[in-house]
């Protein structure tokens, strides 16, 4: 029913004064209100936000949100379940996993070492819980009156007032002075960290960044150009890379550079027939199309990679290229690298090194891949971008860089004695007076390692190998003619404070001194060193990054996980042990976004529509090139059986913290117990091999 209107009593009604005709509206219907217009503006005013709400309206609301609640605990509580059933999974019925291969000897005296802290810290835990319940917290109150050995009823007593002595007296201070040290490395660090951040931040604010004349290269016939284009080398070093290398060979074919100007190297180390009949097929193919590139392989893969590259530079050819540029095999280069770096040479005859950055089309794979991202992108925007504006020193990248070959010859050339030959010889060529250039705006497709495994070996390999090759080349270094600054900044920066300080400072303090604290509360370790400072480190790293904000929190939890493989590589480096001599090829998923593959497809296209096919060789060689055809259709690859591992080092670490944010507990440290909490269950999930790529 429609509500009544009665106008009777607004026309009796006079007007207010200063104000218009009133207007009362009457409605029958209950769930009508009642409106009082005082003038013609009167109804557009605001109305308050609590009027005109009813109780169903409220209820609504409670309903909504009590939903949403329900909602955010059934998440947590099926998180929660899918994880105590992977542990259940993985860890005691063993499906579907393998365990880590453990070394013999002194390498795995680091998981020893972390068991007994761990048997130890389980059976002080329950000493106390027993302590805590009956009444004994003589840890609260460091004045309180410990009583005599006469006035103690009870043995169990008398034991924990000893402990509480011994504890006091022999084990507090050694920690307390060890985390004192840790600190200060920590601070030491940290201020390194903000002034390469303040630096780059002078880059970007000055715009500073390697010029060019580039009016020469801007001519789309290379032949008629002005430019004189220098002889260039380029070298594609491979082991066994079967995923990645026909994406590689086809983009660095399609540089963009006179053909009769640039000869490409592909050096097979593979020790697989099959990958080798496919990599030999697929460099006869683009030879057929015009292009100058020759295949080499090893029989004897001696020196690994820093071995092939000393191999393909003892040619005799070589002597008439002035530079070489180097690609790791899942590096894929656009055609216009060669004129974005080798014109830096020009007019620099100082110059033996032109570095470009890294970008990676799988950043955004998995968890894992996401994370190294972070790491990266600092690297490269910060560390590099800073050293080479500022020193005109870094650390060769080992690929997507063009080297003077008269640098590398004058720097004694690639040496084998190190897994780093990249920063071996970057070192000895700043030795000798070279300098490097950066170029940040020139970026060269790559992958990052999607499986947990790979990553784990290929950081072992790199904090490895700088450790050996600081215990090589410290006598060149202080022997050495540059001035004593650049001395200064090779081994305190370079070496020390980035390659040795950080792992160690960083395993020490989070792993291992900071759940003792938990069972000898009067060695006490600050809230600003767990919480404050790593964030706001955290943060300066995931600023060059901004998309990955979101994962700083799990960037942070990560890097302290990873400070025990980089701890255990730093040791295993610097003592010479067995592990640091190891080299193993980073797998690769062969993966290309899809814009690259249309990019990379057109330009094929175009390349095999201008090019003719080179018809010269003899028969022979026709039927030569049908057999590598032939053994490319039929090779298939062999099934290889692959699982997820567990990993004995980071499962252990995982319940001695897990087992000291228990015993936080008892002392009342929230933000203590939190870090505790958070990073227990890390450890416990890089452990279990859950992080990156999965294989079910």
């Amino acid at each position: 029913m429609a509500p009544r209107l009665d106008f009777s009593k607004m026309w009796a009604t006079g007007a207010k004064k200063g104000g218009g005709t009133p207007v009362v509206v009457k409605m029958e219907n209950p769930n009508f209100s009642v409106v009082e217009i005082d003038g013609p503006d009167s109804a557009f005013r605001p109305v308050e936000k609590n009027r005109g709400k009813n109780a169903k309206q409220a209820s609504w609301v409670l309903l909504l949100k009590a939903q949403r609640l329900v909602s955010l605990i059934a998440s947590l509580a099926t998180l929660l379940w899918s994880l105590l059933g992977t542990i259940n999974k993985r860890l005691i019925f063993r499906q579907g996993v393998a365990m880590e291969n453990g070394k013999l000897g002194r390498a795995r005296l680091l998981f020893t070492v972390i068991r007994v802290f761990l048997v130890t810290s389980i059976a002080i835990l329950g000493f106390e819980v027993v302590a805590y319940f009956k009444g004994w917290h003589y840890f609260r109150n460091p004045s309180l009156h410990i009583p005599r050995t006469s006035d103690i009823q009870g043995l169990l007593h008398m034991v924990y007032v000893a402990w509480l002595r011994f504890r006091a007296d022999y084990i507090a201070p050694p920690i307390q002075a060890l985390s004192t040290f840790c600190v200060v490395l920590f601070m030491i660090q940290s201020a390194d960290r903000m002034i390469l951040s303040l630096g780059c931040l002078w880059i970007k604010y000055k715009k500073i960044k390697p010029t060019i004349d580039a009016n020469s290269m801007k001519s789309d016939d290379l032949e008629k150009s002005d430019y004189e284009y220098p002889m260039v080398l380029v070298q594609i070093p491979m082991c066994n890379e079967k995923e990645v290398y026909e994406q590689s060979i086809s983009a660095v074919c399609q540089i963009d550079w006179p053909k009769d100007r640039i000869l490409i190297q592909v050096l097979d180390d593979s020790d697989d027939e099959s990958i080798r009949w496919l990599i030999k097929s697929e460099v006869a193919d683009w030879s057929q199309r015009g292009i100058n590139i020759i295949y080499r392989h090893r029989e004897i893969r001696t020196g690994y990679k820093a071995g092939n590259l000393k191999s393909a530079m003892s040619c005799d050819y070589v002597k008439d290229y002035e530079f070489v540029a180097i690609f790791d095999a899942d590096f894929q280069p656009n055609p216009d690298f060669l004129k974005k770096t080798v014109p830096h040479f020009k007019g620099n005859p100082q110059v033996g090194l032109v570095q470009a950055r890294w970008a990676f089309v799988n950043k955004d794979e998995n968890l894992l891949t996401r994370l190294q991202n972070i790491n990266l992108c600092f690297h490269f925007e910060v560390e590099q971008q800073v050293n080479g504006v500022f020193l005109n020193f870094f650390g060769f990248n080992g690929t997507a860089g063009v080297w003077r070959i008269k640098a590398l010859e004058e720097s004694g050339g690639w040496l084998e004695r190190t897994t780093v030959e990249d920063m071996d010889i970057a070192v000895r060529a700043h030795l000798n007076g070279w300098k490097f250039i950066y170029l940040n705006d020139v970026q060269v497709l790559c992958e990052v390692p999607e499986s947990y495994e790979a990553y784990r070996k290929q950081q072992h390999r790199w904090h490895s190998g700088p450790m050996q090759l600081f215990r090589l080349c410290l006598p060149a270094v202080i022997t050495s003619k540059i001035s004593a600054w650049k001395k200064a900044n090779l081994i305190l920066l370079f070496f020390l404070l980035r390659k040795l300080i950080l792992p160690f400072y960083s395993f020490t303090l989070f792993c291992i001194i900071l759940p003792l604290t938990m069972f000898v509360p009067e060695a006490e370790l600050p809230s600003w060193v767990i919480c404050y400072v790593p964030v706001f480190m955290s943060l300066l790293n995931v600023l060059p990054a901004p998309k990955s904000f979101p994962f700083i929190v799990p960037y942070l939890l990560f890097e302290n996980t990873m400070s025990v493989t980089k701890f255990n590589a730093m040791v295993s480096g610097l003592f010479q042990l067995g592990s640091s001599y190891e080299w193993i090829v980073t797998k690769k998923a062969g993966r290309s976004s899809e814009s690259d593959l249309l990019a990379a497809a057109e330009r094929e296209t175009k390349m095999i529509n201008q090019l003719p096919i080179h018809r010269v060789g003899s028969e022979s060689e026709l039927s030569e090139l049908n057999k590598l055809m032939e053994q490319k259709e039929v090779a298939s690859p062999l099934p290889v059986k692959k699982a997820n591992k567990i990993y004995r080092k980071e499962l252990a670490l995982a319940f001695l913290l897990l087992t000291a944010s228990v015993r936080s507990l008892l002392a009342a440290q929230g933000v203590h117990f939190y870090f505790l909490l958070f990073q227990g269950v890390t450890f416990l999930l890089v452990g279990l091999d859950l992080i990156g790529e999965q294989i079910s």
